[in-house]
């Protein structure tokens, strides 16, 4: 069923669907597409692929336990059938960690999703394959850290590395002793801990490295490559005061720095928020794009560099003052951001882009979707392909009738970002 284009208002802001001039000042055309999943659907993730094809992943719930993790590719007019790339009763499903993938140089794509490895609900391993057939099919997992324990191990990211390989960074719990509740810190728990390892092209493993020994719990990681190759990898950190900004890490020349704090909200918070940064890159230019709750009021941020994120500069706050945050972040060509997060709204739950610069901020908002039933969006992402954006989400779904039922449907929207001026 095509969608096209809706007509709505919500509170003062132009929904980005209508073409409206405040769509106009983001994208000189946005319009949903037809999407390929079906029956009950937790949260999709985009990636462009080397040839500008875009490849969808998502996890399809049937009963109270089966899973399934999927996948198909968009050729800017019409999906490819999906297919499954893992399933079984131990997937582990959640609204924050979900399965991503990217494409390799090579042509290669690479998915990584999550399976339980203990008795504890929140004991879980990363699983990683590869496709070299165009997604078609998967070779076998493998699982990046080495340390063989029943503990959380999640929240990662891929980038393509040095010849035709693989690297991925994660958030590893095998010194984090408390795995009984998603999003709570005990005393005594330990630490979560940010880890790397490179997935060779021979699937050989390198060393697995350890970049921070106390991060927030269950934070999502992100990851961007400047033109020299330096890695930026950005995380909610943790102090032992329970203060929990953002930091960044970077691989300048093969070899990782220290981490740097750049948020310096000072947010104390005795628990995790499960709100990760997005940062990306373009050339020496990159930008980073975070929520915090520091003294008690939301924010969403945002802070550009000029030098391959070495500096940022001072932090914008782009949000409308209900933000929930669950951002996400596209670096464009002439400098600018395309930024997305989802805020509280009279009308309700509403996912929000804008395009920023670091000389004026945020422009006005678009608003892309509302959800009028509680929260649904999950965590929206975007993709960037030639000059087209990609923004994915989930929203309830409706049965034959219209109604709402207990589940989510995937929605996709298309627009095109002007960048002629």
């Amino acid at each position: 069923m095509t969608r096209g284009s809706l007509v709505f208002l919500i509170a003062g802001l132009s929904l980005g669907l209508t073409g409206s001039p405040g769509a106009a000042q983001v994208f000189s055309s946005l319009a949903e597409i037809d999407v390929p999943s079906t029956g009950v659907v937790e949260e999709p993730s985009l990636v462009t692929l080397a040839d500008g094809r875009v490849l969808m992943s998502w996890t399809e719930v049937s009963g109270d336990t089966f899973a399934k993790v999927e996948t198909a590719i968009y050729d800017g007019a019409t999906w490819s059938a999906p297919v499954t790339v893992a399933e079984g009763d131990d997937l582990f499903i959640s609204y924050a960690d979900f399965s991503s993938a990217v494409g390799l140089p090579d042509g290669r794509i690479a998915i990584s999703w999550l399976r339980m490895n203990g008795d504890s609900y929140y004991d879980y391993d990363i699983n990683i394959a590869m496709s070299d057939d165009d997604g078609k099919t998967w070779d076998s997992p493998i699982v990046p850290h080495r340390d063989g324990l029943s503990r959380q191990h999640g929240f990662v990211t891929l980038l393509p590395d040095a010849n035709d390989g693989l690297l991925a960074m994660w958030l590893d719990g095998r010194e984090y002793e408390t795995g009984d509740t998603f999003g709570s810190d005990g005393a005594d728990a330990g630490a979560m801990q940010l880890r790397a390892t490179t997935l060779e092209a021979d699937r050989t493993l390198s060393d697995e490295l350890l970049l921070d020994d106390r991060t927030c719990t269950c934070c999502q990681t992100s990851a961007a490559i400047t033109t020299d190759g330096t890695v930026l990898l950005a995380y909610r950190d943790r102090t032992v005061d329970e203060v929990r900004d953002i930091s960044v890490v970077r691989r300048v020349d093969g070899t990782w720095t220290d981490p740097q704090p750049v948020s310096g909200d000072g947010w104390e918070i005795d628990g995790c928020p499960v709100n990760g940064p997005a940062i990306a890159a373009r050339g020496d230019h990159a930008a980073l794009v975070w929520f915090t709750g520091a003294g008690g009021v939301p924010a969403v941020k945002m802070a550009f560099s000029d030098d391959r994120g070495a500096s940022f500069g001072p932090a914008i706050q782009i949000d409308l003052g209900g933000p929930a945050g669950r951002v996400d972040l596209l670096q464009l060509e002439d400098g600018s951001a395309l930024v997305s997060w989802v805020e509280w709204t009279a009308a309700g739950e509403v996912l929000l882009t804008c395009r920023a610069t670091a000389a004026d901020g945020c422009g006005d908002p678009v608003a892309i979707a509302v959800n009028r039933t509680g929260n649904a969006m999950g965590f929206p992402r975007m993709t960037l392909a030639g000059d087209d954006v990609y923004i994915a989400w989930t929203a309830p779904s409706v049965d034959a009738a219209g109604r709402p039922d207990d589940g989510t449907a995937i929605h996709v929207a298309r627009g095109t970002v002007d960048l002629s001026e």
